[in-house]
């Protein structure tokens, strides 16, 4: 049976290639971009593909949270029922550090984008959807001073600590869900994968990105993913594991829950 799945950022790189594979099985497929040049070839490329399943483009930048409450009602407009989502867009590396809030990009993107937008699209979900959010191995402790844009951090310090973020958020939500809210985990695809990302933050060509691809499908569609809800998989080890140790202290969980709740607030 064919399912309905967004994947944002899928113009290139994991995104694109499991959209692809999606597209393969049947599958509907959201794509989501922010260049309207790249979102345009990605869809092409995918109704060119054979598979009985609908193709679709939605345009946002993600670092302005007015765009990610656009793009959910774009979607709520021609959508009543999503089964996955998966929130793969991300960055290291940007032009600009701090968005016209004062806010770093990274936890913009990578942290706040996804919280906002797995809110707005809730309506759309229920028990049996999932929410497949992308970390990494590269965690650190969170400090809500630059989470709030009142410190300043390297990229790829300010990178770690949205990516454990967003592990600590999905490990939250995905305990506390309740029957009919859609299971949520924390996924790190894997490390150094062949990705625009790892080529400017690292400078190597990376490995098979179908690594990545490979186990987003698993979890937004396998059994063995259904009953995981709060937990996250490390690709890289090929199991479920614990994130940083600070990703699992109860009082820095509810720190950071409360500042997320502040600054990204739900449009009534």
């Amino acid at each position: 049976m064919s399912k309905t799945i967004l994947i944002t950022g899928s113009t290139d790189g994991i995104g694109l290639e499991t959209a692809k594979r999606l597209r393969e099985k049947g599958h509907n497929v959201l794509l989501h971009g922010r260049n309207p040049e790249k979102l345009e070839v990605a869809k092409s490329a995918l109704s060119a593909m054979s598979g009985a399943g609908e193709i679709s483009g939605y345009l946002a930048d993600l670092s302005r949270l007015e765009d990610v409450q656009r793009l959910a009602d774009e979607i709520a407009e021609n959508h009543d029922h999503l089964d996955v989502l998966i929130n793969n867009a991300g960055v290291l590396r940007s032009p600009r550090d701090r968005t016209e809030e004062g806010l770093d990009v990274r936890f913009v993107v990578n942290l706040f984008a996804p919280y906002l937008l797995t809110k707005c699209l809730r309506p759309l979900m229920d028990g049996k959807s999932r929410v497949i959010n992308l970390s990494s191995a590269a965690q650190a402790p969170v400090s809500l001073d630059a989470l709030s844009g009142r410190e300043q951090l390297s990229a790829m310090d300010a990178y770690a600590q949205s990516k454990l973020a967003l592990t600590m958020w999905s490990q939250h939500i995905g305990k506390e869900r309740g029957a009919r809210e859609p299971v949520v985990i924390a996924v790190n695809p894997g490390s150094l994968l062949a990705s625009k990302m790892v080529k400017e933050g690292f400078g190597v060509a990376g490995n098979d990105i179908g690594i990545g691809a490979d186990i987003l499908i698993r979890a937004a569609l396998s059994e063995e993913f259904a009953g995981a809800s709060g937990q996250y998989f490390d690709n890289d080890s090929g199991r479920f594991a614990a994130p940083h140790p600070d990703g699992l202290k109860k009082a820095k969980i509810e720190a950071l829950m409360a500042v997320l709740q502040d600054l990204v607030p739900l449009k009534s």
